[in-house]
C-alpha cells in the first residue's frame, strides 16, 4: 500500500506546497512506509487561512447563505465519506493501529452521523430572534458565524475528531483550516476529495498537514477566528494562552484519566457487562482521552472485580490493526510505546501488582505492540493513577463505600469521561451525578452526537457535539430596532 500525495487542498484546488518537505506515515503493525503528503509550513497556512477568509467573507460567500442550502451541501459531503468508506476505515487502522472493525464504526460511521446532524440543526435552529424590547421598539438578536475557525486534531480519531469540529463550523456558516496530525494525515486527504466531490464551495475547508510549528502559527494567525483543538493537556494549556493574549474563543478537549465505578451491587458476568467494560476502558487500544482506565471496586468484591477485568484483558486478541479478529492494535508510534512502557515500569516499582500483561507479544515480532495490562493493589496517590497513559493499561483501586468511590473518583486532575457499573440504574445516575466530570455513563460509555461533550479542569475548555458545539462557531448581534 502505498498513497503519496504531492499537493495541498487550499481554496478548493490542489495546490503546490512551498516547500519539498513530506511527512511519511509508517504503519504501527508492520512498521512498513505507507505514504507520503507535503509538509504544511507557514506559508501554506498563510494561504490556506487566506482562502477561508475570502469563501467567509466575499459577497454571496459560505457565511451569507440561507442554512438549508449549506445542509444541502453537507449532507452530498456525508455521502461522499461513505462512498470513501473502505479507504478511510483501512489508512485509518493502517496509520495509529485502531483495529479495522472498530474504525468502520468509529471513523465512518460516526463522523458521518455527526455531519448529518448538524445538517439537520442548520435546518431547525433560530438563527434569529426578535425580542420586544423593555425600553420601546424592538431588538433583533442575531447568531452570526464566528469566521475562519482553525480546526486542529491528533492521530488517534483523526475523522472523528475532525467532524467534531468541521461539521458544527459549516453548519454555522464558518469556514476550515483543518491541520491533521503528522502521525494521521492521509485519510484527511480523501476527506477533501470527499469535500470537492460534494461541491463544498471552494475554500470553506481547507487541509495543511503540518508540525508543531504549522499548527503554532495558524493557532495565532490574524486572519482566524477561533481555534477549535483536541490533544494533549500540554499542548492545550499552550494554545489557550496564546488565545487568552489574542482575545480570541478557543475549545480544548484534552487529556482524561476517567474513573469507572463498580458499585457494590454490579452484576459481574463477563457474558452481560464483558463488551460495554471493555469498550468503556481499552477501545483504541486504550490510545482513546475518555477512558475509564482507573476501575474503582468496593473492598467487598475487590479480588471479584480483578478476576474479572484480568479475564476479560487476557482473552483480548492482540495483532495486526486491519485482521478482523483483533480487538488490540499497535500503540500508533514507537514513542507512544515506549512511554507506555516506562508507565508500566514506573507502577511496578510503586508496589502495583501486575495480574496481566506488562511486556510486548511474544508471537509480534514487528509493530509496536504492548500486551493490554491490568495492575491491581493500586492506590489512587500513585503516578500510574493520576498521570494520563494513553494505552492498554488499566489500575484497579479499591473504595470502602460509595462516599470513598466518590472521592477517589473525584481525586484527578482530569474530568472528561467516567462510568458507573451496577444492576440499579437510577442508583448509578445518583453516584454519576456526583463525579465531577465532563461526561459519564452508567453500565456504558459512548459519547452520543445529541449532548455535549467536553472536559472540566485539565480536561478541556468547551465542548462540542449537541447544540451547544454549534453555538460555539456562533457570536452574538443585537440589532436596537
Amino acid at each position: 500500500m502505498d498513497h503519496r500525495y504531492e499537493q495541498l487542498y487550499i481554496g478548493g484546488e490542489w495546490v503546490r506546497p512551498s516547500s519539498s518537505r513530506l511527512i511519511t506515515a509508517v504503519n504501527p503493525s508492520t512498521e512498513d512506509a505507507l505514504g507520503s503528503v507535503p509538509e504544511g509550513l507557514e506559508a501554506d497556512v498563510d494561504r490556506a487561512v487566506d482562502a477561508a477568509r475570502r469563501a467567509c467573507d466575499e459577497p454571496g460567500g459560505w457565511a451569507s447563505w440561507e442554512p438549508e442550502r449549506r445542509a444541502d451541501v453537507m449532507e452530498r459531503f456525508a455521502a461522499q465519506l461513505e462512498a470513501r468508506a473502505d479507504r478511510i476505515a483501512t489508512l485509518v487502522s493502517s496509520q495509529n493501529g485502531l483495529p479495522i472493525s472498530m474504525a468502520r464504526q468509529l471513523e465512518v460511521g460516526y463522523p458521518t452521523a455527526v455531519l448529518r446532524y448538524y445538517a439537520g440543526l442548520a435546518r431547525t435552529t433560530a438563527f434569529t430572534e426578535v425580542r420586544a424590547g423593555l425600553l420601546g421598539g424592538s431588538v433583533e438578536v442575531r447568531r452570526v458565524p464566528v469566521g475562519v475557525v482553525a480546526a486542529i486534531v491528533p492521530w488517534n480519531y483523526p475523522q472523528v475528531l475532525s467532524m467534531f469540529k468541521i461539521a458544527p463550523a459549516m453548519a454555522a456558516g464558518c469556514t476550515v483550516v483543518l491541520k491533521p496530525s503528522p502521525e494521521a494525515m492521509l485519510d484527511s486527504f480523501l476527506v477533501a476529495e470527499a469535500a470537492e466531490a460534494a461541491g463544498v464551495p471552494a475554500g470553506v475547508l481547507n487541509v495543511v498537514p503540518g508540525g508543531r510549528e504549522a499548527g503554532a502559527h495558524l493557532v495565532s494567525h490574524p486572519g482566524v477566528d477561533k481555534v477549535a483543538f483536541t490533544g494533549s493537556t500540554a499542548a492545550g494549556r499552550a494554545i489557550a494562552e496564546t488565545c487568552g493574549r489574542l482575545l480570541r474563543p478557543v475549545t480544548l478537549e484534552l487529556g482524561g484519566k476517567s474513573a469507572g465505578i463498580v458499585l457494590d451491587d454490579a452484576v459481574l458476568d463477563p457474558a452481560r457487562i464483558g463488551q460495554d467494560l471493555v469498550a468503556a476502558t481499552l477501545t483504541n487500544n486504550g490510545q482513546t482521552c475518555f477512558l475509564s482506565t482507573r476501575i474503582l471496586a468496593p473492598r467487598s468484591r475487590y479480588t471479584e472485580v480483578v478476576d474479572l477485568v484480568t479475564h476479560l484483558v487476557r482473552t483480548l486478541p492482540v495483532g495486526d490493526a486491519l485482521d478482523e479478529r483483533t480487538l488490540i492494535g499497535p500503540m500508533a508510534t514507537p514513542q507512544q510505546r515506549d512511554r507506555v512502557e516506562g508507565y508500566i515500569a514506573k507502577g511496578r516499582s510503586e508496589g502495583a501488582r501486575l495480574t496481566t500483561g506488562g511486556g510486548r507479544p511474544a508471537d509480534l515480532d514487528k509493530g509496536w505492540f504492548v500486551e493490554p495490562t491490568v495492575f491491581a493493589d493500586v492506590d489512587n496517590g500513585f503516578v500510574v493513577a493520576q498521570e494520563e497513559i494513553f494505552g492498554p493499561v488499566l489500575c484497579v483501586i479499591p473504595y470502602d463505600d460509595v462516599e470513598d468511590a466518590v472521592h477517589i473518583a473525584n481525586d484527578s486532575d482530569y474530568g472528561l469521561g467516567g462510568t458507573v457499573w451496577t444492576s440499579d440504574p437510577e442508583r448509578g445516575a445518583a453516584v454519576a451525578r456526583r463525579v465531577r466530570t465532563g461526561t459519564i455513563g452508567v453500565n456504558r460509555y459512548l459519547p452520543d452526537p445529541v449532548a455535549p461533550f467536553g472536559g472540566v479542569k485539565a480536561s478541556g475548555l468547551g465542548s462540542e457535539l449537541g447544540p451547544e458545539g454549534l453555538e460555539s462557531y456562533l457570536q452574538i448581534q443585537s440589532v436596537y430596532c
